[in-house]
């Protein structure tokens, strides 16, 4: 079953899926302008989800924030229940920080996460699970209002699982959190013509040896290598997904000597672009 709502006014789309056996995103073809985040709920036995032909375990009643740039598909969707929603349905009205839409969920760490639901937690997503589809089959001039309380309100929950397993025992202060925060999202929207800690330290009114510090404090990666990994999963994708020579997409990604790209790129991969593209190693992608 496949559920939706839009806001004309906006151009706001939230979709709820529910066992849809053809569930998934192909973001570089056929779901290109279809710039829309996902929250996926497996309710049945352990699978795997492919994420930018990468292969992951995907528990039991385990939830799976993904972003609106990755594909994936699952090994057995009949057994997901999805929300999709885009910026302009849910982040059209600036929303409190950690449960927007540019939130701990999907910007809050530099990896993918996956969120364990208890009994208690699986009986509080079933009964909100009900309310959503009630709303979605209630046509009245509220429909929208409604379901965006009731996105809020899911987002709440899984946020506050995903810090409560996954942040640090010794956390961060909020405001130092968010510095972290805002840094990844400035890398997700500048990382094709940034390269530089310096341009990102300078966005959040730090020094880059203070934005270092900071991340030494948090995890074991610096700045810039999140710059970099980030630039690098692109590549990866481009080099899957398209048949954009690797010269293409060195420019593309910020690079005038495409050489450097290359030597970067077999550094952190041990592929060159080429060797990559040709070896069809669904491992290396995203590593």
């Amino acid at each position: 079953m496949k559920l939706s709502v839009t806001d004309h006014v906006n151009n706001g789309d939230l979709y709820m899926w529910i066992n849809e056996p053809h569930f998934d995103r192909l973001f570089y073809t056929r779901d290109r302008q279809q710039k829309y985040l996902t929250i996926a709920w497996n309710k049945g036995a352990m699978q795997t989800v492919t994420i930018d032909e990468v292969a992951y375990d995907f528990m039991p009643n385990t939830i799976l924030p993904l972003m609106v740039n990755q594909s994936f598909h699952f090994e057995r969707p009949e057994d997901i229940v999805a929300w999709q929603f885009n910026r302009e349905f849910y982040c059209i009205v600036d929303h409190d920080e950690e449960v927007s839409c540019v939130g701990f969920l999907f910007y809050g760490l530099d990896k993918q996460i996956f969120v364990t639901l208890d009994d208690a937690m699986q009986k509080k997503l079933q009964i909100l699970s009900s309310i959503f589809i009630e709303e979605f089959n209630t046509a009245d001039n509220i429909q929208g209002d409604m379901l965006k309380m009731l996105l809020k309100r899911l987002i709440i929950i899984i946020t506050r699982l995903a810090r409560s397993q996954y942040m640090p025992q010794t956390t961060l202060p909020d405001d130092k959190f968010h510095v972290i925060r805002k840094f990844n999202l400035l890398v997700e929207n500048n990382y094709r013509n940034q390269h530089a800690v310096s341009y990102y330290a300078g966005q959040l009114n730090k020094s880059p040896k203070t934005l270092s510090n900071l991340f030494a404090l948090y995890n074991h990666k610096s700045p810039l290598s999140v710059i970099q990994e980030r630039i690098l999963l692109e590549a990866k994708r481009l080099l899957y997904y398209t048949d954009k020579s690797a010269k293409e997409i060195s420019y593309e990604l910020g690079f005038e000597d495409a050489a450097y790209f290359s030597n970067l790129f077999k550094k952190h991969t041990t592929y060159s672009p080429t060797e990559f593209r040709q070896s069809k190693s669904l491992s290396a992608v995203g590593k």
